[in-house]
């Protein structure tokens, strides 16, 4: 695999947010810490509508038909939007504080959201009603991940731990808890056989999906936020903030004085790194477009780039 830029925007100087593809491959969704969640037709990337979520908008998720785009958001709602008139079809409260994360079941029968609150919770989208409360977690929730037959569910949380979770019954199934510090990325290869998940503690852990065993450790750096498969599941991205130090410090404060994190692409098949993406900010959320043609990413700047994805030897990282 060889990425090379395609294009780069910005929608607000705020920070930038989720960005996800629709399944058909038609559109791509940028959430902005600002409040607008912009929708870019495919392959022009030029706008097609802009939906507010009032407060900021942390997340998006489209159904697997594409005829819904849900967003969460500080204000611990999900909004969920016809993308094509853009028109707000419904509002699920309840949480208390940031909703971070959201993920629809692939068949679209429940959409699971998780935040602030540590407490996971599963909505039926086609009435809007609670199907589950899924609780144990004992601080934030980052992430949360159906597996690709829609029988689980994978939560990561800022309590160091993995939990897998019957997705029917709201059962709790297992705890994984071998990363030393804050779990914020999570991703399922497409056929089932292995889960990856990321941490503060700069480690990307490649389990085995009936086990959870870790079989292969990389070794990131810097925190490991945000991870995704390839759609051919031969690739692994993730993307990172940089870690702890005065510049970072400094950055924090000023603006100035600090390197952005990479993304990051690795071989699963061995866990060769074979491409880093530099970028000027952190990059904390990434998408593959369904097709693999694309790799699209989120940084704290407010950009997001698009990737052309192509085949062809490794490139070198000299």
């Amino acid at each position: 695999m060889r990425a090379e830029k395609a294009a780069s925007f910005r929608d607000s100087a705020a920070p930038g947010r989720q960005v996800e593809f629709s399944r058909d491959g038609r559109w791509l969704a940028a959430a902005n810490a600002a409040g607008p969640v912009t929708l870019r037709r495919m392959p022009d990337l030029k706008v097609a509508r802009r939906l507010d979520h009032l407060g900021g908008a942390t997340a998006v998720a489209f159904s697997p038909d594409g005829a819904t785009l849900a967003t969460a958001g500080y204000d611990g709602a999900v909004r969920l939007w016809d993308p094509i008139s853009g028109r707000l079809l419904r509002i699920l409260s309840g949480a208390r504080g940031t909703v971070w994360t959201l993920d629809y079941a692939p068949d679209g029968s429940r959409l699971a959201a998780a935040g602030e609150d540590g407490i996971v919770r599963l909505w039926n989208p086609a009435d809007g009603r609670p199907a589950r409360t899924l609780t144990g977690h004992e601080r934030n929730v980052w992430e949360v991940r159906f597996s690709p037959d829609g029988r689980r569910l994978a939560s990561g949380s800022f309590d160091s731990t993995v939990r897998w979770w019957d997705a029917a019954s709201g059962a709790a199934l297992a705890t994984l808890a071998d990363h030393e510090e804050a779990v914020v990325g999570l991703a399922w290869s497409p056929d089932g056989r292995w889960l990856a998940t990321g941490g503060d503690d700069s480690t990307i852990r490649l389990r085995r999906a009936g086990d959870g065993r870790t079989v292969r450790r990389l070794d990131v750096g810097n925190h490991a936020y945000k991870l995704v498969f390839s759609p051919d599941g031969r690739w692994l991205a993730n993307g990172g903030r940089a870690r702890g130090g005065i510049a970072t410090l400094w950055h924090s404060v000023t603006g100035d004085g600090a390197q952005g994190e990479p993304v990051r692409l690795w071989r699963v098949a061995d866990g060769a790194l074979v491409q880093v993406l530099a970028g000027p900010e952190d990059i904390m959320f990434l998408a593959f477009s369904p097709d693999g043609r694309w790799l699209a990413t989120s940084g704290d700047d407010g950009s997001v780039t698009v990737w052309t994805l192509g085949t062809g030897p490794d490139p070198g990282l000299s």
